[in-house]
């Protein structure tokens, strides 16, 4: 049938007013741009954050767990020797916070209300449980944050800040929140949780973690265990004593953990960027001198015995063997010493013959049990603080493969990825645990001194920088400096505030700094948290 040549611009002068019916927001929308998306494609993005939230060309990038990261050179678990990809200096400068991410959980709980969940649904108890650890994340880095006005109203570019003890007060609400909500979804039997990679959508799984970062964020607040207001020793008590309330985990297999694969996310040590880093860095003494005090089997399975020292008659599995460089040290110093074969390098096997390579913590099982050994050495709760400390070296250790009885260990034959020898070694965890380094002490500051060191030991490329933080936290162990951690010889407290914050929140943030620090964005500046 064809159209009278009268009804066709008819037709399309009143396709042209219908159009002209819509609003301007309605034309300005980009069909292929989406402004919704399932809250379990926006949970996807919110999990991968917690585990890396990217590179920050200004300074400390944020949540970092990754391992062999410049991280895990503050930690001094390894050395750069090599300056013109990396130094181990301190001389840090801004750091990125967390907003966007924090968003993005507004943006999680929105679309599951969207889709028509209940008030209190799986993803809105997860988003109690991100706020509090993405906050805890921000505040521990610089000071005082936005929070109160920070999320209310999205646009809002100025909002104030609230003091670090309304932040920890605040994260330690959401995660009591968090557990209860959990609690009630489990009962009630949600099971609409969708895109979770860490536990497969296992709600019972998330409440243990939420209680396990709990207690690392009680541990953290240690030098405030007097305020009556954060209740610390009464809030840690409560949860150790009452695993009906607060089920915490009960082994390895309850772990957060990110798990490499061989195509999209390789481990970031594997056979294909061996050339690139292998050499360049080498065992940092700080952690090394630690296991070679204990005699402890675990270095075996992490890093190679220095040549120079094979050369000279030793054998691969003497722990004397094993020698790490000092982070302090000049770098062209440590350098030279790197090529006369005089330092360890990482274990070639363990760590770069596979695309895998080995699970690593967000928050794990072997902290868990270091934490509350620290809280029960403190007086905080009672208990057998040596039971939980033995647990978490048991822990750790079965991480690394080792077991009671014969071991087999695995040495690079020249330095290389493709000839290894193997070589028996003999374990005793009793003999290990028997000795007067490891031996726990008791409920006394030594008692304190052996489990912290446990902790920073199990630590090891894991847990993003919570070594480090247990470190200034602390003071276990005891950082090298010197000319190569630059600082002036300072291990630095914090980082700077973003420049971001400079520009559009300048105000506010002149006003946090006077509050903390005197006016200065300072490195070096002590926070209330330290106080």
């Amino acid at each position: 049938m064809k159209l009278n040549k009268f009804i066709l611009p008819i037709l399309t002068i009143t396709l042209l007013l219908t159009s002209c019916e819509k609003s301007f927001d309605e034309l300005e929308k980009d069909p292929n741009r989406p402004v919704n998306a399932p809250a379990s494609l926006v949970l996807k993005g919110i999990l991968n954050d917690m585990y890396n939230s990217g590179n920050s060309p200004s300074g400390f990038s944020g949540v970092t767990n990754t391992p062999w990261g410049a991280e895990q050179r503050y930690n001094q678990f390894y050395a750069s020797n090599y300056d013109y990809y990396a130094t181990n200096e301190y001389n840090w400068t801004t750091t990125s916070l967390n907003f966007f991410t924090l968003k993005d959980v507004v943006k999680m709980e929105q679309e599951a209300k969207r889709a028509g969940a209940a008030d209190v649904n799986p993803y809105s108890a997860l988003g109690k449980f991100f706020r509090a650890y993405f906050y805890e994340n921000m505040t521990r880095r610089v000071g005082d944050i936005p929070l109160t006005d920070a999320l209310k109203d999205l646009a809002n570019l100025t909002p104030k800040y609230d003091s670090q003890k309304a932040v920890y007060a605040q994260t330690l609400k959401w995660l009591d929140d968090a557990n209860t909500d959990l609690a009630a979804i489990i009962t009630k039997g949600d099971n609409t949780l969708a895109g979770d990679f860490y536990f497969n959508n296992n709600l019972r799984q998330w409440q243990k973690t939420v209680n396990a970062y709990r207690i690392r964020v009680l541990i953290s607040l240690s030098k405030k265990e007097g305020d009556t207001d954060l209740a610390i020793k009464q809030k840690f008590a409560e949860m150790v004593g009452n695993s009906t309330k607060y089920p915490l985990p009960t082994g390895m297999s309850d772990n957060l953990q990110f798990i490499h694969n061989s195509t999209q996310s390789k481990y970031p040590r594997n056979q294909d960027n061996f050339g690139q880093n292998a050499t360049r860095e080498n065992m940092a003494k700080t952690y090394v001198d630690l296991l070679v005090e204990r005699k402890d089997p675990r270095l075996f399975v992490v890093a190679e015995p220095a040549s120079a020292k094979i050369a000279a008659g030793l054998k691969p599995t003497d722990f004397a063997a094993f020698v790490g460089a000092s982070s302090g040290e000049d770098l062209q110093d440590m350098a030279t010493k790197v090529l006369k074969g005089e330092y360890s390098f990482q274990n070639r096997k363990h760590y770069y013959t596979s695309y895998v390579g080995e699970p690593v913590f967000i928050i794990g099982y072997p902290e868990l049990m270091f934490n509350i050994a620290e809280g029960i050495n403190r007086g905080w709760a009672t208990g057998d603080a040596a039971s939980y400390y033995q647990k978490g070296i048991a822990a750790s250790m079965e991480f690394y493969g080792l077991k009671d009885g014969a071991n087999t260990v695995t040495f690079s034959r020249d330095g290389g990825i493709f000839n290894f020898d193997n070589y028996t070694v003999n374990v005793s965890f009793a003999d290990y645990l028997a000795q007067a380094s490891v031996k726990y002490a008791g409920n006394n500051a030594t008692g304190l001194s052996q489990i912290l060191t446990q902790k920073y030991i199990a630590f090891f490329q894991n847990s993003g920088m919570e070594a480090f933080y247990n470190q200034r936290r602390t003071g276990v162990p005891t950082f090298l400096t010197g000319v190569g951690t630059s600082n002036s010889a300072r291990i630095p407290k914090r980082w700077l505030y973003p420049q971001s914050e400079r520009t559009t929140n300048e105000v506010n943030l002149k006003a946090a700094l006077t509050s903390q620090y005197g006016g200065n964005d300072d490195i070096n500046a002590t926070m209330w948290v330290l106080q």
